[in-house]
């Protein structure tokens, strides 16, 4: 892959930022989100035949990344064009993508993603949240729970992992079904959080949902494959999101750095500010080399590659932001818990990096038994 990044990518993150700055930290969700629609941003990794840029996940990261360091990240856009819309353009029948592709590369239509569970938490082989088959209709009724589910109230429809019985083995395989928002026995309860984000986090509760047959995306038999092809695609644009927020309180704290004066000189000068500050950067940047090779890989097709590399760059970003936010709020003293320089409210949102969608210690479990072919101990 280039290390310099193409003229086409150069000019996208140029006027991604600018519509960025436009709106800066005190952006309106829906005004953002309706514009970076109508601009194409939203859906530039989906296909063009469904309204979509025609580009992939090196595209889209760009654009999440650029929002976030203005400032105003839009958190949906890790699932609804990243995680769904690669699924249902990847697997989903003809029907499927002319009906949800095109309202969900221009944003007139959203999706959430419905995975965690209270008992399965990171292992997703514990899902318990099962689909039976109806034999008269061919449909399909669902029960369980999902927790820590973004933005339910907003979006149109959640894809919900679920699990169904092999006629032929008896044991549960993973599949996904795409479940309206006023579906009947489909109820959601929000998740008191002290993150400050526009998307809410929601508890839901599936109680004997009934679907048409046409809810299930892709193969009944290849669920793990189709998962994997979303769940990659996440943990790049997770990685986005860390980069972006890292970013963000970066500048601030050097802004801060060069004007701020207590003796003859900004403290910027002082190398106990600008040693940390300056390890921050290389680190940020390091993990955004890392998360263009995970999206050239996986634009590519190699799923296995950028399954690894995916992994890491999660876990590069989501350290680097923390360590930045943190070493930006240090720098600004006091001033940086104040509303007024906008830091405080990452201390608890960059932590989100570590944690979701995957913690940093499976992410080194992953790493251990897949890359160094290490033994587990689970």
């Amino acid at each position: 892959m280039s290390i310099v990044e193409t003229q086409e990518h150069q000019d996208l993150r140029a006027a991604v930022a600018a519509l960025g700055r436009r709106h800066g930290r005190g952006f309106d969700r829906e005004t953002l989100w309706s514009e970076a629609g109508k601009l194409g941003y939203l859906g530039v990794n989906l296909p063009e035949e469904y309204g979509g840029g025609g580009g992939g996940l090196a595209e889209l990261s760009i654009v999440l990344e650029e929002l976030g360091a203005a400032g105003c990240p839009l958190l949906l856009m890790v699932v609804s064009p990243a995680i769904c819309g690669t699924v249902i353009a990847r697997f989903g029948t003809e029907a499927q993508k002319r009906e949800w592709l095109p309202g969900l590369a221009d944003g007139s239509r959203t999706m959430a993603f419905g995975i965690t569970e209270p008992d399965a938490g990171s292992n997703s082989h514990r899902i318990t949240t099962t689909a039976r088959k109806e034999e008269e209709s061919g449909g399909w009724i669902l029960n369980g729970r999902k927790v820590f589910v973004s933005g339910v109230d907003i979006t149109d429809a959640t894809l919900i992992v679920g699990r169904t019985e092999d006629a032929r083995t008896g044991s549960l395989k993973p599949c996904l079904f795409i479940v309206p928002r006023d579906a009947q026995g489909f109820h959601r309860s929000r998740i008191d959080m002290e993150l400050q984000a526009v998307e809410k986090q929601f508890e839901l509760v599936l109680d004997d949902v009934r679907l048409p047959a046409d809810a299930l995306v892709g193969d009944e038999d290849a669920g793990l494959l189709q998962l994997f092809a979303g769940l990659n695609p996440e943990r790049v644009m997770t990685a986005a999101f860390a980069l972006g927020m890292g970013r963000y309180a970066l500048d601030k704290a050097v802004d801060y750095a060069k004007t701020r004066q207590v003796w003859q000189q900004p403290i910027g000068a002082h190398q106990a500010i600008a040693h940390p500050l300056a390890q921050a950067h290389i680190e940020i940047e390091l993990a955004r080399l890392m998360m263009r090779k995970a999206a050239h890989l996986y634009d590519a097709g190699d799923d296995a590659g950028a399954g690894e590399a995916a992994n890491m760059a999660k876990y590069a970003a989501g350290e680097a932001c923390v360590r930045a936010v943190d070493q930006a709020v240090h720098t600004l003293g006091g001033n940086g818990l104040t509303r007024e320089y906008g830091l405080a409210s990452l201390i608890t949102a960059s932590r989100v990096a570590r944690i979701a969608p995957v913690s940093r210690e499976m992410i080194l479990n992953y790493v251990s038994h897949q890359s160094l072919g290490l033994p587990k101990s689970y």
